[in-house]
Formats: structure tokens, C-alpha cells, sequence
């Protein structure tokens, strides 16, 4: 074997060993803390949490409209984020009048209370507009609560997006009863060219700058955004929140169900032990089928699957069974890829080319087929993270990290281990191949 490739071979290796580490370890041998696969937090499917049903209860007695339901729906989502709860399952029913939330419980929590985490999350929220001390600001750059209120949610009768009649582009108007008229009169005109914050709870949600002294009660908010589609979904989002402030009815929550972990964490083993066994039939085929690059491949895999788990934990993705199902596939598609790529070296080396040849022209010209396949599975599952919900944004972020690591492993990893291989006497056989000799 040349030194050169002896080297490359050494150091993939060497990488294999460290991430395998990290992944189990969590850690890089002790010295700095990485997050490891003990570290990925377990969706609602695998570590349990709560099924509620918040009911909407009026003064009248009359439904919600889905309009309403729609505001108080972005309240209780803000309230979840707020609570670092991104793994949630939120949705509005317009017939019975309710919202359901489905609430995994925390990582390592063994006193689970649904009632505090619903009452945390359906309390009437207090909407206030703040005056701005720009000294007073978060890492961000965002401002911090004054206590300096210029109005309340309840001075707001109406907010609503609309297309500003000049620049075209999107605005939150707002109308203000009596009370709010003569405080954001007052307060506008002492703030021109000052910004004037809105927080929901202290959480900060926007922070417009004062154009003009505002008399009649009607104050507009600029959406600044690049496209339209962007500046519309904004500006609904935040008239539903400046709403919000005046609730016009409370949530009360009913047919609240625990969920068990034990469910999940079963399904969870079942699934593990599966895999374990498909992973292990597979690359006994890869390597009783193919030999030699058999056995790279399988090295290559097992890469695949350690790299897969490492950035579902370095990312912070919740990983559910559907997203446990995406790491499966995408080893399958690494397999799909190993197999075009040695066919195409069987045939080069049938027809006569050395070794060296056969693997690099095998390599190129599996090139297109590969990468077709793979992009197209990219596509789909980018198309079901913008528009899906819940378990199936975990399978699909699963999937497209794992089909892009498996194209990677594929034709880089895969590549430089069989090819410094190659330089050895030993590997030189066609046979080691599957191919008899020519």
C-alpha cells in the first residue's frame, strides 16, 4: 500500500473511532461536552406526555369562531415555546369548539403534572404595548420589558392585516377604544422616531418605530419583508396575537389523558432491535454478494448511521418513531447506493479493466444514478418538513440528513477506503470483487 493512501485509509478510520465516541460518550474522551445519542430528546410516541382537549368557554355560550380559535391557538404555541416544548401537536376544532394539544413529557421527568402544564399554557395572556429603554435589550438585540405600559390588550377592539394603500406592502392595523385613544395619543407624541414594544407575557413580540403623533385611535404596524407570502403570514400572526389580548373567552380543559411512555419506549426497543437485525442481515449480503467492497460498504454504513445520530442530537431534533423510520430509510438508501456503484465496477472489471480502473470509472459513472435518487428523495422530504406537522416533520428532517450523509458516505468514504485497499497485493483478485477471473 502507498504511504499516501496507507494515511487516507488511517485517517478515516481514526474518524470512524472519534464519532463512534461522541455518540456513545457524549463527550470528546472527557474533554469537552458533545451531545451524544443520550442526549436526543424523545418525541410524544416514544416518551409519553398528555392529550388535552381545551374547550372554549364564552360569556354568551355561544362557539368560538375559527378566527378566534386561530388566536388562541398562536397564544398557547407561544406559551410552548416559551417553554422550550418544540415537539407539540396543536389543532383547532371548529365544530365542537376546542383546541387539542398533545404535550410530550420532559426528557428524564418522573413527576409529570398535566394540570400545571395546561393551566401554564391556557391562561388568559396579557398583551401590553411598552415604551423602550434601548439600553435595556437582550443578546439579541430585542427589548426587555419596561413595566412603562403605553396600552394594554384590553384598549385593542380590533387588529387585522391589511395592504398598505402606498407601498402595497402588508400592515397590522389597529383600533383602539377611548381609553386607548387618549393613552396612544400622549404617548406618540412624546416617541416620535422611538419604538414602542408589544410583549405577550414579557415575551417580546415586536418592536415598531413611531412615524407620526397618532390622534384618531387608528395606529398601523409596518410588515418588513422581502416576499409578499412571507409579509402576509406575518402580519395575520400578529394581529392574531394583538388580539389575542382580549381573549374573548377562557380555555377550559377537559378529557385530559396521560399518555404512558411504556407504549412508546416498547415500540422503541422493538423498533432498535430490528434495525440491529436488518443492519447486520445486510451487511452479511453485502459482503457473501460483493466481498470485498461488501465489506467497506458495510464500514461505510455503520459510518452512516453513527454520523446520522450524531446530527439529530447536535441539531436538537425530536426524535420520534416516524423520525426513527427516516434513519432506517436512509440507511437503505446508502445500501441502494452501494449497490449501483459495485455493479457498475463488476461490469468495468468483466469487461476487461484492472482494478484501479474498474473502480475509479465504476464510481464516475454511478455518479448520475446515485445522485438522482438521492435528490429526488431530498425533494419529497423537504416538501413534507414545509407542510407537514408533528411526528412527520421529525421523519422528514430524519430523512434528509440521512440521505445527504449517505450520498457523502457513499462516494467519499466509500471510495477512498476501497481504493486505498486496492493498492494491496492481496486485493488485487477479481474474485475479492465477485467476479471470476477474466
Amino acid at each position: 500500500m502507498k504511504g499516501n493512501n496507507g494515511l487516507k485509509l488511517f485517517l478515516v478510520f481514526a474518524l470512524i473511532s472519534v464519532m463512534t465516541y461522541i455518540c456513545f460518550a457524549g463527550s470528546l474522551f472527557g474533554l469537552v461536552k458533545i451531545p451524544g445519542v443520550n442526549d436526543i430528546v424523545p418525541g410524544i410516541d416514544i416518551n409519553g406526555g398528555i392529550d388535552a382537549m381545551l374547550y372554549a368557554i364564552t360569556e354568551d355560550g355561544r362557539k368560538p369562531t375559527q378566527e378566534e380559535l386561530d388566536t388562541a391557538k398562536i397564544i398557547i404555541e407561544k406559551r410552548l415555546d416559551k417553554e422550550g416544548i418544540l415537539d407539540r401537536n396543536v389543532t383547532t376544532d371548529l365544530n365542537a369548539g376546542r383546541i387539542i394539544v398533545q404535550i410530550p413529557w420532559a426528557q428524564g421527568e418522573t413527576d409529570f403534572d398535566p394540570d400545571r402544564t395546561l393551566k401554564k399554557i391556557g391562561r388568559t395572556a396579557l398583551l401590553t404595548f411598552q415604551e423602550v429603554d434601548e439600553e435595556n435589550i437582550d443578546e439579541d438585540g430585542n427589548p426587555l420589558p419596561t413595566g412603562k405600559k403605553v396600552l394594554e390588550g384590553t384598549d385593542v377592539i380590533d387588529a387585522y392585516p391589511a395592504q398598505h394603500p402606498q407601498t402595497k406592502g402588508m400592515i397590522v392595523v389597529l383600533e383602539l377604544s377611548e381609553k386607548g385613544k387618549e393613552s396612544f395619543s400622549e404617548a406618540t407624541k412624546r416617541l416620535i422616531g422611538k419604538r414602542i414594544a408589544i410583549f405577550m407575557d414579557d415575551q417580546f413580540i415586536e418592536a415598531p418605530v413611531v412615524q407620526e403623533h397618532i390622534t384618531d385611535g387608528n395606529a398601523i404596524i409596518t410588515v418588513n419583508r422581502d416576499k409578499l407570502e412571507e409579509a402576509v403570514k406575518e402580519a395575520k400572526d400578529l394581529a392574531d396575537t394583538i388580539r389575542a389580548g382580549a381573549l374573548p373567552f377562557r380555555m377550559e380543559a377537559k378529557h385530559v389523558n396521560s399518555i404512558s411512555p411504556l407504549l412508546g419506549k416498547g415500540a422503541l426497543d422493538v423498533t432498535i432491535r430490528a434495525f440491529i437485525v436488518a443492519f447486520l442481515l445486510i451487511c452479511l449480503f453485502m459482503i457473501l454478494y460483493y466481498r470485498l467492497p461488501g465489506l467497506i460498504a458495510s464500514i461505510a454504513l455503520f459510518m452512516l448511521a453513527i454520523m446520522t445520530l450524531n446530527c439529530i442530537s447536535w441539531l436538537g431534533i425530536t426524535l420520534t418513531l416516524p423520525g426513527l423510520a427516516g434513519v432506517v430509510l436512509s440507511i437503505g438508501m446508502g445500501v441502494d447506493a452501494n449497490v449501483i456503484i459495485f455493479e457498475r465496477i463488476k461490469e468495468e472489471l468483466r469487461s476487461g479493466k484492472t482494478i484501479k480502473a474498474a473502480i475509479d470509472l465504476g464510481f464516475k459513472r454511478a455518479f448520475s444514478a446515485v445522485f438522482d435518487g438521492n435528490m429526488t428523495t431530498v425533494i419529497v422530504a423537504v416538501i413534507l418538513w414545509r407542510f407537514g406537522t408533528g411526528p412527520m416533520i421529525s421523519f422528514a428532517l430524519t430523512l434528509i440528513i440521512g440521505v445527504i450523509l449517505s450520498f457523502l458516505t457513499a462516494l467519499s468514504l466509500t471510495r477512498t477506503m476501497l481504493q486505498s485497499v486496492s493498492d494491496l497485493d492481496m486485493a488485487r483478485k477479481t474474485w475479492l470483487y465477485g467476479v471470476k477471473e477474466v
